[in-house]
């Protein structure tokens, strides 16, 4: 009994011994995230299943507030050296990580069975530097659509068609908004997402564009810009058919700008195609952005970038392209789209059966990528920001505070223009 016992308890010492080494061994990699309720949801479950399906790393996530929050939070991580092996950006700070020389090139990390061909080719181009560089991988695309209740429509005798120019849904807006008999609105026409980006993509709706074609100029104080900011500050703060909820914390506003729709409070919204994945399609329908009077419409798309920071541990940083690897797959980018609305980045996921049956049932799914299909690229500042900082604070001046459009770009416009020609020079 006594060697038995004696066995066993070597045998258990041997065990644990080598489960302590197993997990000692596994390479921690820390990953930087954000993302709506749903998008939270899908990735924790696959960060859960890439950790439980090889024996080598594992994904240690810290969710963030928003993505600005995530990249002011890496420069500081940045510095003091202690930045993850992976964060999750939109496009204009993966831009200015590569910019800037801090986002590794993934071309070393790719080998022939990666396929990186497969990617959808604006999404691929996004993360594709003049060079030759690929300085993140698309994690999954998005583009801002338009969210309506179909029976508020069609009881004030519209269709969707009369949404396809942004005067048409102003008048849309102006008579389904109900008021009080104070005057105070009580239902709103329609609401853009607080932000420059409504604002942007309506602009490049009209023609507008941010830079000459010679990079020297910046021509956000153009008739063009002016028109189209004006005309929703005309509608937000003089007409009270639109209004924007601003302000909280992380995505507060998003949520209450949704909630307003979904509890009968307002016609419709325009938000991310990844809200789908919150949104009741018994009662809403989504159609793509209007157009500017006569041009055609030119909202901007692109894909959140997954980058993976220089200076940090080479083990961990191969562990990082296994899970961007593990989670950009056909299957898993069509699960991701599938369960969040958001656009998956590879065309293969085209093929995988679930999607196509999905999309067959979801209609609504298939709206995003209409859209992208003929969208503008999200506009990458050559500034380092400055530019888009810009067109934010001008933005908040017009939904907030009800300046005049042609005041706040122009100051804008001076700001941008004192950061362009610095770069220029250099």
């Amino acid at each position: 009994m006594k060697l038995n016992s004696l066995a066993l308890m070597l045998t258990g010492a041997v065990s644990a011994s080598l489960f302590s080494g197993s997990v000692l061994a596994k390479t921690e990699v820390d990953f930087w995230y954000s993302g709506g309720t749903k998008p939270q949801k899908m990735m924790t479950e696959l960060i859960t299943e890439f950790n439980a399906s090889q024996d080598e790393y594992v994904i240690k996530p810290a969710l963030q507030g928003n993505y600005t929050e995530t990249y002011q939070k890496l420069q500081a991580g940045l510095a003091s050296k202690t930045a993850p092996e992976l964060v999750l950006l939109d496009p204009v700070y993966a831009d200015a990580m590569r910019q800037r020389g801090l986002s590794r090139d993934l071309n070393t990390y790719m080998d022939a069975q990666f396929n990186f061909d497969d990617f959808v080719t604006a999404f691929r181009d996004q993360v594709t530097a003049e060079d030759g560089q690929v300085f993140g991988l698309p994690a999954y695309g998005t583009t801002q659509v338009f969210y309506y209740n179909k029976q508020v429509l069609a009881e004030n005798g519209f269709k969707e068609e009369d949404l396809n120019t942004w005067q048409g849904v102003a008048k849309v807006a102006e008579k389904v908004t109900k008021r009080d008999e104070k005057g105070n609105t009580v239902f709103y026409g329609w609401e853009p997402m607080w932000g420059a980006d409504n604002l942007i993509d309506a602009a490049f709706s009209n023609g507008a564009r941010v830079i000459s074609n010679d990079g020297k100029k910046v021509l956000i104080d153009s008739q063009e810009w002016v028109e189209v900011w004006d005309s929703f500050r005309t509608w937000i703060h003089d007409d009270e058919i639109m209004r924007i909820h601003y302000g909280g914390q992380g995505w507060e506003y998003w949520y209450k700008t949704i909630d307003d729709v979904m509890k009968d409070q307002a016609l419709g919204y325009t938000g991310s195609s990844g809200d789908q994945g919150d949104l009741d399609f018994t009662k809403l329908a989504a159609t793509t952005q209007p157009g500017w009077g006569s041009h055609p419409p030119a909202p901007q798309a692109g894909a959140l970038i997954y980058v993976m920071p220089e200076g940090t541990d080479e083990k961990a940083a191969q562990g990082a392209f296994e899970f961007m690897q593990f989670y950009t797959s056909a299957e898993k980018t069509a699960a991701w789209s599938m369960f969040t609305g958001y656009i998956p980045v590879r065309t293969s996921a085209a093929d995988v059966a679930e999607y196509k049956l999905f999309t067959e049932k979801n209609p609504q799914a298939l709206i995003p990528l209409k859209q992208a299909s003929s969208a503008s690229p999200d506009f990458l500042d050559p500034t380092n920001g400055k530019i888009m900082d810009a067109l934010r604070v001008a933005a908040d001046q017009i939904q907030i505070q009800n300046v005049p459009a042609e005041k706040a770009l122009k100051q804008a416009a001076k700001k941008a223009q004192r950061a362009l020609d610095r770069v220029n020079r250099s």
